[in-house]
């Protein structure tokens, strides 16, 4: 197959799912790793798509939202090394909200497997999140899982979602994100999802970002929050120093997961106002 034939099956493969794989790209056009690679450099340098850990997505896709499968498959260690150490944030005895997402999806997988959080009530708008916390089998794990239209990625969204949870308190908040910069805050491509997150915000107590490395300075269509409303942001360690210094100026705390050590992070700072119901918001 000729270079220019595997650059146009590359980026059919972003207008269809709006990623691609590196590991699904060498089966799929028969060439080395290598070869795949040089290949997004080059549509990279052209513009064309954006090179990202395991793979590529679109360059400018500010309206476009890959669906839950195919953003599964991109920076899958960044993502399980946050949801561990994240997993450490959360109190047995507290209520928390998940918001859709594939970070906030290993999360749920976390805390559906760690007995020693319970009891817990998560509320979420993620169907995924829902099926992986009722795979516990758990009555002590309360899954809350809101009404909505279906968005790509999963999530429940529209009035009846926002109306659902206007009328709930919880603890903390773990949303994940579609971009995150200094400049816009927290994005996302989807309107209506940036509007349920927004409302998720409002309902806790704190919230908790749970953002990798490739997520930073990408810029979705509608913004859900600014990042002086972040009080935890959990990233991973292939973001840049210069880049974790800059979030810390604006953001409460800021937890780096270790990709090599995602079985055993490093325990972020606890929040004893999580172990019981707030009224408020906590103090910064």
């Amino acid at each position: 197959m000729l270079a220019s034939q595997r650059h146009e099956r590359i980026l059919a493969g972003l207008r269809d799912h709006g990623a691609v794989r590196i590991a699904d790209l060498t089966h799929e056009l028969g060439v080395s790793d290598m070869t795949v690679r040089r290949d997004l450099l080059e549509l990279a340098d052209q513009g064309l798509l954006r090179k990202v850990h395991g793979g590529a997505v679109l360059p400018q896709a500010t309206s476009h939202e890959p669906g839950f499968e195919a953003k599964s498959a991109l920076a899958l260690d960044e993502k399980r090394a946050i949801a561990r150490t994240a997993a450490l944030l959360v109190a047995p005895g507290s209520s928390i909200a998940l918001s859709a997402g594939t970070t906030t999806y290993l999360l749920a997988v976390e805390i559906a497997a760690d007995s020693t959080l319970r009891p817990l009530t998560v509320v979420t708008n993620s169907l995924p999140v829902a099926e992986a916390l009722h795979r516990a089998d758990d009555p002590r794990l309360e899954a809350v899982l809101t009404g909505g239209s279906r968005t790509p990625s999963d999530a429940l969204v529209g009035p009846l979602t926002e109306a659902a949870l206007a009328s709930l308190r919880v603890d903390q908040a773990f949303l994940g994100a579609h971009g995150v910069s200094i400049e816009a805050g927290l994005t996302t491509p989807n309107l209506d999802e940036a509007a349920t997150n927004r409302a998720l915000v409002a309902i806790a107590g704190r919230s908790v970002v749970l953002a990798d490395h490739t997520k930073w300075s990408t810029t979705g269509l509608s913004v859900f929050a600014r990042l002086e409303q972040v009080d935890v942001l959990v990233t991973d360690d292939a973001l840049p120093v210069a880049d974790q210094e800059a979030v810390r100026a604006v953001v409460g705390q800021v937890v780096v997961a270790a990709r090599d050590d995602a079985a055993h992070p490093t325990p972020p700072t606890p929040n004893p106002s999580t172990t019981a119901p707030q009224d408020g918001r906590t103090s910064r």
